[in-house]
């Protein structure tokens, strides 16, 4: 293993969008704004700890084999051949939890791109995928990359696979942007995934297809009006959208306002609006917010950003 480089190291993993509408588990975006950061160092003693973790209001667990960022780093140590190595980790969540924006995706990432630093690099990117993607199977059940992937490499991707994902970045069109509302619910990606089942019928995936292949398209051609067209989810949204008082108030007021499209960012509660032009998604985000209060009486938290921002990275 590599000479450590470093007694202290400090990584940070974006928040992310999934699924995109169309894309169960195989799109993917980083998000400006909301983040995990960890603080990485060796320690004497043998294993993976977890010192501190703020911002959770005490609700994730403390011990390190029960927390994705734990678990990821063990991963990443039994990959290098030294499962006994010493880590303390230190977490600081920096989005809300069970948002449907990647939160515990987030918190590996960072872990291992600060770990992966403090031990002088011994991993490629597409290993400490494996690793993140191994730690969310532990959180959530099943093994799926479309959190992981973008905050860890930043931008718009498709995932395919899944222990080892492959990852394919899509070009992002200059001017494409996001609003975001996060309502003060929770909604437990476990417990989503299984209200989807196993099967599907075949005109419904058979939509989806059409979609997901629309979708790429329309990003490599810049081409709004398909993209538009293509932003319906026909699969995951008309079960999941039921867990989110207002839903369909909100995707409708987005629409209205002139959005590309709106849809629950991974398992929800958290929605997206695609947007042409940083105004149209700021008019966005503030007409889906009024739409939720009307609707619910809640008060969502907003998020206006461009498409694909960077990927996890250490801190200075």
């Amino acid at each position: 293993m590599a000479t450590p480089s470093s007694a202290v190291v400090r990584a940070f993993a974006p928040a992310s969008a999934s699924n995109i509408a169309c894309g169960f588990d195989i799109f993917g975006f980083a998000a400006e704004g909301w983040g995990d950061t960890v603080e990485a160092r060796r320690r004497e003693e043998p294993g993976v700890v977890l010192t501190a973790i703020e911002g959770d209001d005490g609700v994730l667990p403390r011990e390190a084999a029960k927390n994705t960022a734990g678990i990821a780093v063990m991963q990443f140590l039994a990959e290098v051949g030294a499962p006994e190595t010493g880590i303390a980790l230190r977490l600081t969540k920096g989005m809300p939890l069970r948002s449907g924006l990647g939160s515990s995706a987030a918190s590996a990432v960072a872990a291992l791109t600060a770990v992966n630093a403090l031990l002088g690099a011994p991993l490629a990117k597409e290993r400490l995928l494996a690793a993140a993607v191994a730690a969310e199977a532990a959180a959530c059940g099943s093994a799926h990359a479309d959190n992981a992937a973008p905050s860890l490499y930043g931008g718009f991707v498709l995932v395919r696979g899944g222990a080892r994902p492959e990852v394919t970045p899509l070009p992002v069109p200059a001017e494409l942007t996001c609003a975001f509302l996060h309502p003060p619910l929770e909604v437990d990606t476990g417990a989503a995934r299984k209200l989807l089942g196993d099967h599907i019928p075949l005109h419904a995936a058979v939509t989806q297809w059409g979609n997901t292949a629309a979708l790429v398209a329309a990003l490599f051609r810049e081409d709004w009006a398909l993209l538009q067209s293509a932003l319906v989810d026909v699969v995951a949204e008309p079960v999941r959208s039921r867990l989110v008082p207002g839903f369909a108030q909100i995707q409708a007021a987005a629409r209205a306002e002139g959005a590309l499209g709106c849809s629950l960012s991974g398992s929800g509660p958290t929605l997206f609006a695609l947007c042409r032009g940083l105004p149209q998604a700021e008019r966005a985000a503030a007409t889906m917010a009024m739409a939720l209060t009307t609707a619910t009486g809640l008060t969502g938290e907003t998020q206006v950003t461009r498409v694909g921002a960077a990927g996890a990275r250490v801190l200075p």
